[in-house]
C-alpha cells in the first residue's frame, strides 16, 4: 500500500496549497468500496481511460460523474494522463509530486541512512562484524573516502528468461530457461525468434554481473572503489557474482551492511526493499543500472532533477563488444570509454511521449 512506502503525512503537508487530499473518504461516501465497485456495473466507475488521455478528456469524460455523483473511481489508474500538450500548472504539480512530496516512511529513510553512513565511512579491513555495523556518521577519520557506487543488477530469473538470451550457463541453464520462458511466459517471449548474436548486438540482452563487471572496469573503477550492490535476487546466486566480487571487493549489500534485526522490518517486503536501494541509489555518486527498467528509469530521471551522475550502458555497443572474442583488453577498453563519453550524466531533452518522470527536462526544471 502507498503508505507503508510513502510518508503520507509529507505528501499531504507538500500538496497542501495544491490540492486537497484526504486520509479516508468522508462518511457520505462510505458506499464506495472495493466491494461495492466489484460486485456490479457503477455508473460512477470509469474504466475506459485511454493510457494516455489529455485534460480535456478528464474534463469531458470524469468531471460529470464527479459533478452526478461527487465520486468518481478510476481504475486502473497508471500513467492515465498524457505527457505532451498539458498545461504548464499540471506538468508542474506532476514534477512536485514526483520529486518533492514522495519520500520514503521514516523507518527505510533511518536504515538508509545508516547503510549510507557505513558505505561512505567503514574500515578497509573490517576488525569485527559488530565494530562493522556500528560504525555511523560521525566516526568519519581515517574510515574510507566517502564515495562510492551503487549498481542496480538487474539480474533475476524473470528477467534473464523474458530476454530470450543465452548467458553462457550451459545446456543445463539452458533447458532451465526454456522451460521457465514455457510455463511463466506462456509463449509471450517476442524476442526468441532471434539468435543470441542478433539479440546482443541490438542490445537487448541485460548485461550479466560479469559483463557489467567488466564494463565498470574499462571505465576506471577498480578495486578499490566501494560498491553497492542493489539487487533483489540475482539469477545463479553468489556462484554467478563471483567475477564481479573479485574484481570490487569492497561490494556490499543489504545483507552485508545491516543486521538481522534491522532487516526484520522489510523481510520478505519486495516494495521495502526496492524502496530502501532506491533510497541508497539516491544518495550516491555514481548510479549505474545493468539494463533499462522501471526502477533504471525513475532513478534516472531523479538523478537528473537532482543533478546527480548516472551512467547509463550503451547496450547495443557493449552487445556487439562482447560478441568480438578477438579484441585486446586496451580496444576494449578504448571502445567503452568512447561510447560511453555522452551517457554519464548529461542533461537530455525530454522528445514527445516520453515520460515527465525520466526525462524531467525541460518540463520540471526550466522555466520560459
Amino acid at each position: 500500500m502507498f503508505m507503508d512506502i510513502f510518508d503520507v503525512d509529507h505528501f499531504i503537508n507538500v500538496l497542501k496549497d495544491d490540492i486537497s487530499i484526504v486520509k479516508e473518504l468522508p462518511d457520505d461516501f462510505y458506499w464506495s468500496t472495493r466491494e461495492y465497485y466489484a460486485t456490479a456495473i457503477r455508473a460512477n466507475r470509469v474504466k475506459t481511460a485511454p493510457v494516455h488521455a489529455s485534460a480535456n478528456w478528464y474534463i469531458e469524460n470524469v468531471s460529470p460523474i464527479l459533478k452526478s455523483y461527487g465520486i468518481a473511481a478510476i481504475a486502473p489508474f497508471s500513467h492515465r494522463l498524457a505527457f505532451d500538450n498539458m498545461p504548464k500548472d499540471i506538468q508542474h504539480l506532476r514534477c512536485k509530486v514526483n520529486f518533492q512530496a514522495l519520500v520514503f516512511v521514516p523507518h527505510i529513510r533511518a536504515l538508509g541512512d545508516a547503510l549510507i553512513s557505513r558505505l561512505k565511512y567503514l574500515p578497509t579491513e573490517r576488525e569485527s562484524s559488530t565494530n562493522y555495523l556500528n560504525v555511523v556518521t560521525d566516526s568519519r577519520s581515517k574510515q574510507g573516502n566517502g564515495k562510492f557506487v551503487v549498481l542496480h543488477l538487474r539480474f533475476d530469473k524473470d528477467m534473464a528468461a523474458h530476454s530470450a538470451c543465452d548467458f553462457g550457463g550451459g545446456k543445463a541453464e539452458k533447458l532451465a530457461l526454456a522451460k521457465y520462458r514455457q510455463v511463466i511466459w506462456q509463449g509471450r517471449v517476442l524476442n526468441s525468434q532471434f539468435t543470441d548474436e542478433e539479440l546482443r548486438s541490438q542490445g537487448r540482452c541485460p548485461l550479466t554481473p560479469e559483463e557489467i563487471g567488466l564494463l565498470l572496469a574499462a571505465l576506471g573503477f577498480d578495486n578499490s572503489t566501494r560498491l553497492y550492490l542493489a539487487s533483489h535476487k540475482v539469477y545463479g546466486g553468489e556462484a554467478r557474482i563471483s567475477t564481479l566480487r573479485s574484481l570490487f571487493p569492497l561490494m556490499e549489500d543489504k545483507k552485508s551492511l545491516a543486521s538481522s534485526e534491522e532487516r526484520a522490518h522489510i523481510k520478505g517486503k519486495a516494495s521495502l526493499l526496492a524502496a530502501l536501494d532506491y533510497y541508497v541509489g539516491m544518495h550516491s555518486d555514481i548510479f549505474i543500472s545493468a539494463s533499462p527498467g522501471n526502477m533504471h528509469n525513475a532513478m534516472v530521471g531523479h538523478r537528473t532533477y537532482l543533478n546527480l551522475k548516472t551512467i547509463r550502458p550503451n547496450m547495443a555497443l557493449l552487445g556487439q563488444l562482447f560478441l568480438n572474442k578477438s579484441l585486446t583488453w586496451p580496444e576494449f577498453q578504448e571502445a567503452v570509454v568512447e561510447g560511453h563519453k555522452n551517457r554519464q550524466g548529461q542533461l537530455r531533452l525530454r522528445k514527445p511521449k516520453k515520460s515527465i518522470y525520466t526525462y524531467p527536462v525541460p518540463d520540471c526544471m526550466c522555466s520560459a
